[in-house]
């Protein structure tokens, strides 16, 4: 296959007018702008108020509703999402036809939904049905009407600038089919002619195995990786507001980035694990199974060919990337823990059933320590269950950083030395530090308030950021 899939994110989704002008329609020749097929998520914030904010948990159409046990919290907060939608494409479409058009489409699925989770409220009045039975159903829902609202609005803005583009809807709205995903995918994209239509695909996809129950806000990349999967597509694309590049600009300087060019699905799979968010992880599983390269670019600067994974994997000997992450040391002391065996399962089994995410682990002979992301509060359930089944046992729980060295292949480059020197020099006085046998990777654990130091400290001793080490770079991609 010659075609492309390629996934747009929210942030560059609210600058959809730019995107015709540097993605969609502006580098390409009349006959070049076909055979692309575009995932969109919905405009930036669109989701968080329709779920629960990201990243501070401030509740959503979904959190009240589950909160609000009869209430009318949520029909507030449902309407403040469909004024915003109106907002924003208010400002993207030109045309008052278009507007009309999107702004009857924003109604018929706000009220729509309006109308089913009051009928839900009103079978919850009734003592034989539970409400709570339903809430993943709901929060599936909810889920798909911010992608179905941008891929209309992009669908229309590109129309109306003389593209043949197609709204391609997965979400399931008024469906009473329940597919499995790729079926779902295959109904969707049969009739469609990649040669001369764009189809506009919902980073949303409703089927049988639920889409939020398993990957949650990472739903729209796993739709994307399946599509390029499923259509043998050339190359998978994942356009963002910035370049993969050798560590956060906001800390280290825009001016002494280095784009990563080429690398590894393993490199991407330890940004995963480090919240980088280059592509979710069961995404890239799909892609690297399937043997289709993904390639990372700046929506914004269409000339620049962007990061490629694939794997060849990137260069060995260099280091591609310096990260931060700030984490919770989960400590587990017992001194019988000496040649017994169970102690490790008990804490893996509540880190699963408080659904805590386990970045790395170190253990010795009495000693077992997780670093976590999570919430501390499901740490302290934790550390509760654990203490009921180990009275005896010693738990420390600490919050710190852990910065991570990355590369396609760091056997060569002596990071572990280098960079606790180079710690040592800059103030920076680590925890703990670990190296895996595979060399891709190099956890440095510092205080919190020194990670942005010590991502400083650590770019700027173990990446190069010569002229020649752009050069390559951009050759690499």
């Amino acid at each position: 296959m010659t075609h492309t899939v390629e996934k747009i994110g929210g942030t560059c989704m609210s600058r959809a007018r730019e995107l015709v002008d540097t993605l969609y329609v502006g580098p390409f020749a009349p006959d070049a702008v076909y055979g692309r097929v575009f995932v969109v998520s919905a405009f930036g914030g669109i989701t968080n108020m329709l779920l629960e904010h990201k990243k501070t948990g401030s509740p959503g159409v979904f959190a009240r509703f589950a909160a609000d046990d009869g209430g009318s919290g949520w029909q507030d907060s449902l309407s403040d999402t469909a004024a915003k939608m109106c907002e924003i494409h208010a400002e993207i479409l030109e045309h008052d036809a278009d507007r009309e058009r999107a702004d009857a489409f924003v109604r018929d699925r706000i009220e729509g939904t309006r109308a089913c989770l009051l009928d839900l409220q009103r079978l919850g009045s009734y003592g034989h049905f539970r409400i709570s039975q339903q809430m993943q159903t709901v929060r599936e829902l909810l889920s798909g009407m911010g992608e179905a609202h941008s891929a209309f609005v992009t669908t229309l803005l590109l129309q109306r600038r003389g593209v043949n583009a197609r709204f391609v809807d997965l979400s399931g709205w008024r469906d009473e089919n329940n597919p499995t995903l790729a079926d779902r995918l295959d109904q969707a994209m049969s009739g469609i002619d990649l040669t001369t239509e764009m189809p506009i695909v919902t980073g949303y996809a409703h089927c049988a195995s639920g889409l939020m129950n398993e990957y949650d806000r990472g739903y729209s990349e796993v739709v994307f990786a399946h599509l390029a999967a499923q259509t043998g597509a050339r190359e998978a694309i994942i356009h963002k507001e910035f370049h993969l590049s050798s560590a956060d600009p906001r800390i280290v300087g825009v001016e002494n980035t280095v784009k990563i060019g080429r690398t590894s699905y393993d490199v991407a799979d330890q940004l995963s694990n480090m919240g980088m968010e280059a592509i979710h992880p069961n995404a890239a599983r799909v892609l690297r199974r399937a043997d289709v390269p993904l390639r990372v670019k700046h929506a914004f600067e269409p000339e620049d060919p962007g990061t490629l994974i694939g794997p060849e994997g990137g260069t060995s000997g260099r280091v591609e990337m310096v990260t931060g992450l700030p984490i919770h040391a989960f400590e587990v002391h017992e001194p019988d823990m000496v040649g017994v065996k169970g102690y490790d399962s008990c804490i893996l089994d509540a880190l699963t059933r408080h659904n805590l995410w386990i970045v790395s682990k170190h253990s010795n002979a009495n000693t077992i320590t997780h670093y976590l992301t999570g919430s501390f509060k499901a740490i302290r359930r934790v550390e509760a269950e654990v203490l009921k089944t180990y009275p005896n046992a010693e738990i420390n729980t600490r919050p710190m950083a852990m910065v991570s060295v990355i590369g396609s292949d760091l056997s060569q480059v002596s990071v572990l030395a280098r960079g606790l020197d180079a710690l040592e020099t800059g103030g920076v006085r680590p925890l703990a530090a670990q190296q895996g046998l595979r060399r891709v990777e190099v956890q440095f654990l510092v205080p919190r308030d020194k990670m942005d130091d010590a991502v400083k400290v650590l770019h700027e001793a173990l990446v190069d950021t010569s002229t020649e080490q752009h050069a390559e770079a951009r050759v690499a991609a």
